[in-house]
């Protein structure tokens, strides 16, 4: 059987004030008009950001930048010398087969060795010539330039003959090679000095 609302124990001046208290203080607050609903208190409006800060964050974010980049460059600066160094390992390793080939066919041809084998190992040796020429490895042969010591090894001295330039390459006693602007293999020279005896 359902009980009134008068039947509840908290009804009366007590349920009233227990109402007021679980309705979570909707009851007017006597120290202040109340807020309508929904409304945030006015806390004032917020200091504006110092002016230098924003600068300070962008200089700092231009110098991360610069460094970042600087960075990126250095690394790529330091793969390409360690590929570089990497294939001109490999084509020092072809230029020495490639000089013993030479001086097979220079035996072979001496001995009087058959023309069909000879032939084998001369074009043997000139792919090997094409494949580094398409790698941009040329040969150096100083025979009468002057002596540069960037591209040139002087294995002996001699004096200069009638006419020659000191310093003058007389005679080349090792092929030499370089790639672009750089020396791969340096020519093994003999170079004509200023008078005296050998």
């Amino acid at each position: 059987m359902p009980r009134h609302p008068e039947d509840r124990p908290d009804a009366g001046a007590g349920g009233t004030a227990g109402g007021a208290e679980a309705a979570g203080g909707n009851a007017p607050d006597p120290g202040g008009a109340a807020l309508p609903e929904g409304a945030a208190p006015d806390l004032g409006t917020p200091e504006a950001p110092r002016a230098e800060v924003e600068p300070d964050y962008k200089d700092r974010w231009l110098r991360a930048e610069a460094e970042l980049q600087n960075y990126r460059k250095r690394v790529a600066r330091e793969f390409e010398q360690v590929r570089r160094g990497a294939e001109e390992s490999v084509m020092l390793e072809m230029l020495s087969v490639l000089d013993d080939l030479e001086r097979a066919l220079e035996a072979a041809r001496t001995a009087g060795a058959e023309a069909g084998w000879t032939q084998g190992v001369q074009l043997t040796a000139q792919r090997m010539r094409d494949t580094l020429a398409r790698h941009g490895v040329e040969v150096v042969d100083p025979q009468g330039a002057p002596f540069d010591p960037s591209f040139h090894e002087a294995v002996l001295e001699l004096p200069a003959p009638e006419g020659v330039p000191a310093g003058t390459v007389l005679q080349v006693a090792g092929k030499g090679y370089r790639r672009g602007e750089r020396s791969l293999r340096a020519a093994r020279v003999v170079v004509a000095r200023a008078g005296g005896d050998a």
